[in-house]
């Protein structure tokens, strides 16, 4: 159909890319604690776009099963009932170099460790407590999304 076929395919093609796009939890200890809004606010003012959200409670089995590249790690059984105790905040975010710059948003894994400013720094309270997920590569940012939003929840 000419040039404007091929535009509106490269339009779909470039919207559907999750380079663009990360995959975040809000953790049960920053719920618990009444972090969720203020984590929220923290991410949408550093210029991420929420594209999906959901606020659920995981089970045993679902928490195993997306944390399950950790099952022969020792702390794997400490993570699935900390992630499965209470409810999590599940989220897609967009934004340019979205992967990357999340990860630099919410600092390193232990809070100590964490840059000043970071959500981490902020609101973690320990490593096993530390506030929010982040992906670490487009790939699992694609596979952990999908983990928690169909296709037709995706924006």
């Amino acid at each position: 159909m000419g040039l404007g076929s091929a535009w509106f395919t490269f339009v779909i093609q470039k919207h559907d890319n999750m380079t663009n796009k990360t995959f975040t939890m809000i953790k049960p200890d920053a719920f618990a604690a009444g972090n969720a809004g203020a984590i929220l606010k923290h991410i949408e003012g550093a210029g991420f776009k929420i594209k999906a959200m959901k606020l659920l409670k995981l089970t045993p089995e679902k928490a195993g099963e997306f944390y399950a590249v950790h099952s022969e790690r020792p702390f794997y059984g400490e993570l699935v009932d900390f992630m499965s105790s209470g409810p999590i905040v599940a989220a897609i975010l967009e934004k340019e170099n979205a992967v990357a710059d999340f990860r630099t948003l919410i600092g390193a894994t232990n809070p100590a460790n964490a840059e000043e400013g970071t959500i981490r720094k902020i609101y973690a309270k320990s490593v096993g407590e530390n506030a929010v997920h982040g992906s670490d590569s487009d790939e699992n940012a694609a596979i952990e999304g999908s983990f928690f939003f169909s296709a037709f929840e995706k924006i």
